[in-house]
């Protein structure tokens, strides 16, 4: 049964697993441990909201037996036996309301495949019936697809990764798919049917549509191919006609746009440029006023640096008079620095402040415990806390 899984999902499911349990343990250590709370706390989430799906399909939906559709219950039981899978899951047909469609689901340690009324309508005429639909989800709950979701979580979003490891499943259940039908151009046509409805897959000339995939090598079709969990529909007819067939190469230039789009599931590339241009606006609404705050910082660094002389001068004349200097001339100072800040003084507690281009830096003296004047600055008008330089953060200035 071993061929039954399309290569590259080996290679790609190993690499996930093991991105995917080194970000849990950093999550876990990086978190102390918080990360297992809000994961346990998401579990319960996730235990109600899909019990809803649950209740919805066994209350809603026709289990299959022997006695309830007999007819499509044969074509379920055989194929679990072709798929060697000894404890078959439930089946149920559901209302599509029009969608060609199938899934298979989980809950708890109860596995469910659930088939769309219209889907079971389309291939009644078919020569396998539902075979391929049913066998395409089997495959799914056979390779534990729904279950390795979660150690492979915090990677699955990744660019190009996510979106190749989400394709190589799907055309592994296209084998299991190939697997319960009769020959291959009966799955293609199967297939097939999720692009030409109801009734015209009955006449569909699959060569010529195989041939289709000679438009998958453009750019924007490799590009949205690239960032989706599936792969194109006549890609996936042409491997189950033929496992070994070549396909066109995709666009090389697609590939360096789509490492920028992170995987969103179903929804593909356009969700995933929203996704992308969200993430970059919250970075730039980050990233921008913390780089504003740096350069002040380093600007107003220079008039910390540049106005220690003047400090350590207003400081000597204190000590030898008694009392601050009437103005910045009484002390011999000039009225700005050397980059032209402006220099003012408050004669009565001599404060000293340096109007910058980016706002007031202000200078408090205080006399330390052995009669030296120290300096403590802060933010005046114009300059916020957080563009303060590193010296003041302290309050306290060299």
């Amino acid at each position: 049964m071993n061929d039954l899984v399309y290569p590259r999902e080996r290679t790609l499911g190993a690499i996930t697993l093991v991105l995917g349990l080194l970000a849990w343990a950093a999550l876990l250590i990086g978190t102390r441990g918080v990360a297992l709370a809000v994961v346990a706390l998401g579990f319960v989430a996730y235990l109600f909201v899909h019990s809803a799906l649950i209740a919805h399909i066994r209350g809603s939906g026709v289990e299959l037996s022997p006695t309830q559709f007999p007819d499509l219950y044969s074509q379920f039981t055989d194929c679990c036996a072709r798929l060697q899978i000894k404890e078959p899951p439930q089946a149920f047909i559901l209302n599509g309301n029009g969608v060609l469609n199938a899934f298979a689901t989980k809950f708890l340690r109860t596995k469910f495949v659930v088939l769309n009324s219209d889907t079971v309508d389309a291939m009644a005429k078919h020569p396998d019936g539902a075979r391929f639909y049913i066998g395409h989800e089997l495959g799914h709950l056979r390779m534990k697809h729904l279950s390795g979701r979660l150690p492979r979580w915090p990677v699955l979003w990744l660019p190009l990764l996510g979106a190749a490891y989400s394709r190589a499943r799907e055309s592994t259940c296209d084998r299991h798919g190939l697997a319960c039908s009769s020959s291959p151009e009966n799955a293609a046509r199967a297939l097939a049917a999720l692009a030409t409805g109801s009734e015209r897959w009955q006449q569909l000339d699959v060569a010529a549509y195989l041939a289709q995939n000679r438009h998958t090598s453009g750019f924007w079709m490799s590009l949205h191919e690239l960032t989706a969990g599936y792969p194109w529909l006549i890609k996936r007819a042409a491997r189950v006609m033929d496992s070994n067939a070549a396909l066109p190469r995709r666009n090389g230039f697609a590939y360096l746009l789509a490492i920028f789009i992170p995987y969103t599931g179903q929804y593909g590339a356009g969700f995933g440029l929203l996704v992308m241009v969200y993430v970059i606006g919250v970075l730039a609404a980050i990233a921008i006023p913390a780089y504003k705050n740096y350069t002040v910082r380093a600007k107003v660094s220079m008039a910390v640096a540049g106005s220690q002389s003047a400090r350590e001068t207003l400081g000597t004349y204190y000590l030898a008079n008694h009392k601050p200097p009437e103005s910045l001339e009484a002390a011999g100072l000039p009225s700005g620095l050397s980059d032209g800040s402006p220099l003012s003084l408050d004669a009565v507690h001599m404060v000293l402040t340096v109007t910058t281009k980016e706002g007031e830096l202000i200078f408090v003296p205080a006399l330390d415990s052995q009669g030296r004047v120290t300096w403590t600055c802060r933010n005046g008008e114009g300059l916020r806390p957080a563009q303060l330089p590193a010296s003041c953060r302290g309050n306290t200035a060299p």
